[in-house]
């Protein structure tokens, strides 16, 4: 397993540990080795449902969510992909350290 692919799993489990129970369980299920056969048309419709986002419905959220899935399978996509989840978990955290003191500086008024 590559450096890169670790990294990946350590931000699906990061992402996983912050969705409800039932997306949590099934996006651990998709990741699974065994779910290639899924994964893998799952990723592609997401892809292709992100490009075709000016529809109704459909939006450029599944272009992002179709490219993970690939990296999954898909070498060359861990890296970039890892540095996006990085960059997505850097700034969540930077978020919630804001709201926190703000919300520490009311309770201090």
């Amino acid at each position: 397993m590559s450096a890169h692919q670790k990294e990946l799993d350590r931000h699906f489990a990061w992402f996983e540990k912050k969705l409800p129970p039932g997306p949590a369980k099934f996006v651990s299920w998709v990741r699974k080795p065994t779910s290639i056969y899924v994964r893998i048309p799952l990723a592609f419709l997401l892809v292709v449902g992100g490009f075709l986002s000016f529809l109704p419905v459909l939006g450029l959220w599944m272009l992002p969510l179709g490219l993970l899935l690939f990296a999954q399978d898909v070498p060359p996509l861990q890296k970039p992909m890892a540095q996006g989840l990085g960059w997505i978990e850097r700034k969540w955290l930077e978020r919630e350290r804001a709201k926190l003191e703000r919300e520490r500086a009311k309770s201090a008024q």
